[in-house]
């Protein structure tokens, strides 16, 4: 039987062995920012810390957007891969559960799961798509889908259908309106909305800056 530490640890190589192609914003570095804020969210809430684990390092195992939109590999897989790991049938449903509910969807999807430790992982992941990194993977994940960078005639969509925000083609500019800057807001935990604060500010002093240069004020 193994430990808690070699199952983790076995989960830990599963996943960098299986995102290894990954694109720069979604690759196991993505995985290891939001394992790390998942455990320092964790410390101020009372969760299961092994839940949370792996709900972080599982959470991008099969992003639906890198395949064909499918939205049920990534369950699959985690399901496939804890279920031969001997986890305990509980805990991977509950797995599972944040993997199916972690992510944004347009921000206007009911959210059909709710714990204390998906409010962690899904916390965790937000903030990796803030502040300065996020500043780095929206512009990454741009460029990887050949998307201008701004066009002042397109403008962000604010209250977009799930099919809608997983069809656009708008530039990289306009995630911001249509996600980033939303995502303060939707924070969980009193951690994970102190941390969302600062780099949700850090966004806006970037945005002005960016603005002032395109318009050659700077």
């Amino acid at each position: 039987m193994l430990t808690s530490t070699e199952k983790i640890n076995q989960t830990i190589a599963f996943v960098k062995e299986q995102l290894i192609h990954a694109e720069g914003g979604h690759d196991w570095f993505h995985i290891e920012r939001v394992y790390k804020n998942a455990l320092l969210i964790a410390k101020n809430e009372n969760v299961d810390t092994f839940i949370v684990t792996l709900g972080a390092l599982l959470h991008d195992i099969a992003d639906s957007k890198f395949h064909n939109d499918d939205e049920s590999i990534g369950s699959k897989i985690a399901r496939d891969f804890l279920t031969k790991l001997e986890i305990d049938p509980n805990t991977i449903d509950h797995v599972i559960q944040i993997i199916e509910n972690i992510s944004f969807k347009g921000g206007n999807e009911t959210q059909n799961f709710h714990s204390q430790e998906l409010d962690v992982v899904q916390d965790a992941d937000r903030l990796d798509a803030i502040g300065a990194i996020g500043i780095a993977r929206c512009f990454n994940y741009g460029g990887f889908k050949n998307r201008a960078i701004y066009d002042p005639d397109i403008k962000p969509k604010l209250n977009m259908t799930k099919d809608e925000y997983k069809a656009s083609t708008a530039p990289s500019i306009n995630h911001f309106y249509e996600k980033l800057l939303r995502l303060k807001d939707k924070m969980n935990t009193s951690t994970g909305k102190r941390i969302a604060t600062e780099r949700h500010n850090h966004m806006l002093k970037f945005l002005e800056q960016f603005y002032n240069e395109w318009n050659g004020k700077v």
